[in-house]
């Protein structure tokens, strides 16, 4: 991933602000997440049928190579605007992300799906341009259309290709904070966070992950990423270590390696993990394999902040 931030500023260490994707190695990545999570798994069927959506997205971008970066001057507007340099709304008439569409179910003709996959590839091949551009629509605007889950999903994926190889054409000078919870590559929400423990940035650093485009930029750790509000958040875990103020220091040796982070301003959730106690952590593919923390908080008074397309019906 690409470093757009100095590690060091007047002599104190701090985090890269953020890390831009690699788009063929980001998908593969995941795919393996995927099946390295499967086994075992009460979602065993479904994390494998992500691992082969995902190995197409890889597929295809390797296919499409390196994206254009947008023009300076368009990127200098937006700035001044305080939007990101990807404009989502612009790409609906854009010829390129229609044909990542295209190109993406291409690749799936081929692939073992279940029935239900296979007749939502089919219908979408089989739809006209102006109920693509509908479903493509729904996509960017992160709006679930419920009678039609699996080719929203498989449109995302696809969209999620496109969006990474734009986001990882953007130069170091092109990303500054948009706002909080907010990508600053594409605008996107972040599936969940990482509290990071790699060689690639500070210790203990967040890191919010978007699920549009694969960018990670830094956040406060106690931080609501819905509201930003920094006051009055608990945690919430599978296990009962997750049961804890965000202000309480004791039993950190049990604590859960995943968390709902729960904001008492706006009544939102989000995950974060930890990656000292979960090695190999992708947040998308992890996102997924930590269903039962959604279940969970399902019937707690919090909803659920953040988008991640592959648990559009969850």
């Amino acid at each position: 991933m690409t470093q757009t931030a100095t590690p060091i500023t007047g002599g104190v260490p701090t985090p890269p602000f953020a890390f831009l994707p690699d788009p063929a190695r980001i998908f593969a990545a995941r795919a393996s997440r995927c099946r390295a999570l499967a086994p075992g798994h009460p979602a065993s069927a479904y994390l494998s049928f992500l691992a082969t959506l995902m190995d197409a997205q890889a597929e295809l971008a390797g296919r499409l190579g390196p994206a254009q970066p947008p023009a300076h001057d368009r990127m200098a507007q937006l700035r001044g605007m305080g939007m990101p340099p990807i404009d989502r709304t612009a790409l609906l008439d854009e010829p390129e992300s229609e044909g990542a569409l295209k190109g993406y179910l291409d690749l799936l003709r081929d692939a073992h799906l279940p029935p239900a996959a296979a007749q939502a590839r089919d219908a979408v091949v089989a739809a006209t341009p102006a109920e693509r551009r509908d479903l493509r629509a729904a996509v960017l605007e992160d709006r679930v259309p419920t009678d039609a889950i699996a080719a929203y999903i498989l449109a995302a994926a696809a969209a999620q290709v496109d969006l990474a190889r734009r986001a990882a054409a953007l130069g170091p000078e092109a990303l500054e904070p948009v706002a909080t919870g907010i990508c600053p590559a594409c605008g996107g929400r972040p599936a969940a966070s990482v509290v990071t423990a790699g060689l690639e940035t500070l210790e203990g650093s967040r890191y919010a992950c978007c699920a549009a485009c694969s960018s990670r930029w830094n956040e406060v750790r106690v931080k609501c990423l819905s509201c930003g509000s920094m006051k009055s958040m608990s945690y919430r875990g599978l296990e009962e270590a997750g049961d804890a103020p965000a202000n309480d220091r004791t039993a950190r040796a049990s604590e859960p390696a995943i968390k709902a982070e729960c904001c008492n301003e706006c009544g939102t959730w989000l995950k974060v993990f930890y990656q000292l106690r979960l090695p190999g952590v992708e947040p998308i593919a992890d996102d997924v394999a930590s269903l039962g923390l959604d279940l969970r908080m399902a019937d707690s008074r919090w909803r659920r902040a953040g988008a991640n397309p592959f648990l559009a019906g969850y």
